[in-house]
């Protein structure tokens, strides 16, 4: 039982290990392309008021969480969008002196790793932290919800990325909603 158990951790790290090096090479191209795309279209368009830096401030990345998770100094300070599945809500992070949320007045989430599709397995390497207050409207969250999150990377600490939400939207709920009478 115990050689089982050890095989099977063993190959869920070498699969992990080998689909975050993929994910890489296939996220190393979206970057370009995304990145491409933001040049031309600053190009054809007048500037405006607003600087350049503003201007990426108020449109986020649309990106995934294993490509920010893979390279988390590339989003540093910079605001993106993910589509993601539920996991939980945590106190993973909170109170770490080194990217400072204060457990007082925010509160964790774990989503879902998105190259594991026949377990549930939370992706912890990301930290996502929102305050109590949205999280308080997001209080019927279940395992498994697909969601939609804008935030922005405040810091990369244990060379993790650790992000603010500032939006949360779910997009399908896991379970329907029963009518309660």
């Amino acid at each position: 039982m115990r050689k089982k158990i050890i095989s099977t951790f063993a190959l869920i790290l070498s699969l992990s290990i080998c689909t975050g090096l993929c994910n890489k090479i296939v996220n190393a191209d979206t970057i370009k392309e995304n990145t491409i795309a933001q040049v031309q279209n600053t190009k054809s368009k007048p500037q405006s008021k607003q600087s350049h830096s503003q201007m990426q401030q108020t449109k986020p990345l649309v990106t995934t969480s294993l490509n920010i998770v893979n390279n988390p100094e590339k989003f540093l300070n910079k605001k993106v969008k993910i589509q993601a599945t539920f996991d939980k809500f945590s106190t993973l992070g909170l109170d770490y002196d080194k990217a400072m949320r204060s457990s007082e007045n925010y509160i964790g989430i774990l989503i879902q790793r998105d190259d594991v599709i026949d377990h549930n397995i939370p992706l912890s390497e990301m930290k996502l932290f929102m305050s109590k207050e949205l999280a308080e409207k997001h209080i019927d969250l279940d395992t498994g919800d697909k969601i939609e999150i804008t935030a922005k990377e405040f810091s990369t600490a244990l060379n993790d990325p650790w992000l603010d939400i500032e939006t949360l939207t779910v997009i399908k709920k896991a379970k329907p909603q029963s009518n309660k009478k």
